[in-house]
């Protein structure tokens, strides 16, 4: 039996009328490539189902054909509250600034995530995907990132993008606020954190490495 994985992406196509957002491409392609070539089964979800966006940042004359190929993923994307965690082997959060909008909003992302990690199977997530994990609670009630170490894309490197002031909190402050043990390398660096079976990385030169760590957990 192949593994089974689900990509949780966002909705959220703006940040204000003047700025577009959504997903940043090579995250979903890198993950979604890869997983592909394991011979997983990937579904790709969003808290409201249909079309995901993609932030038009990510995408420029450098980017790779087979990136840019799958975007046909992102055009049918399964509500969430059709997902359930019995089905799969783990979930993955990629980024893009508009996971910060939507992600911490959804029950039902919460929900899944609780499950996830509470059965024992994988819960990965990089960049500002880890925005999904900020409402998160396990039964007992406690922060899911409470008391692990955690990494995601840093108050530093969100100056440094000018996009701080858009954005509707700061992602390591909040991870920090909920109890987490924060690492942070330096901006732009590749770099990623396990904790059991939770893996998070802190920006798009992170996304191969926390990949490579869940197929590594899931063999």
């Amino acid at each position: 039996m192949s593994k089974k994985i689900v990509m949780v992406v966002t909705n959220h196509k703006e940040m204000n009328e003047e700025k577009a957002t959504g997903i940043w491409l090579s995250e979903f392609a890198e993950a979604y490539l890869e997983f592909s070539k394991k011979g997983y089964d990937v579904t790709v979800a969003s808290p409201l189902g249909g079309t995901a966006p993609v932030d038009p940042g990510s995408v420029d004359e450098s980017t790779p054909q087979e990136f840019l190929e799958t975007k046909h993923y992102l055009q049918d994307t399964v509500n969430l509250n059709q997902v359930s965690a019995e089905d799969f082997d783990a979930i993955f959060l990629p980024g893009g600034h508009g996971t910060m909008f939507d992600l911490p909003k959804s029950k039902k992302l919460q929900e899944l995530l609780r499950d996830f990690y509470e059965e024992d199977k994988i819960v990965a997530a990089v960049c500002h995907g880890p925005a999904g994990l900020v409402g998160a609670t396990l039964s007992n009630g406690q922060p899911l990132v409470a008391g692990k170490r955690v990494n995601a894309f840093t108050d530093r490197e969100e100056a440094e993008t000018t996009l701080d002031q858009y954005m509707p909190f700061l992602l390591e402050s909040k991870i920090r606020e909920l109890g987490a043990i924060f690492v942070a390398a330096p901006n732009w660096h590749t770099h990623y954190e396990v904790d059991g079976n939770l893996i998070t990385g802190q920006n798009p030169q992170s996304t191969l490495s926390v990949i490579k760590a869940v197929v590594e957990k899931l063999g």
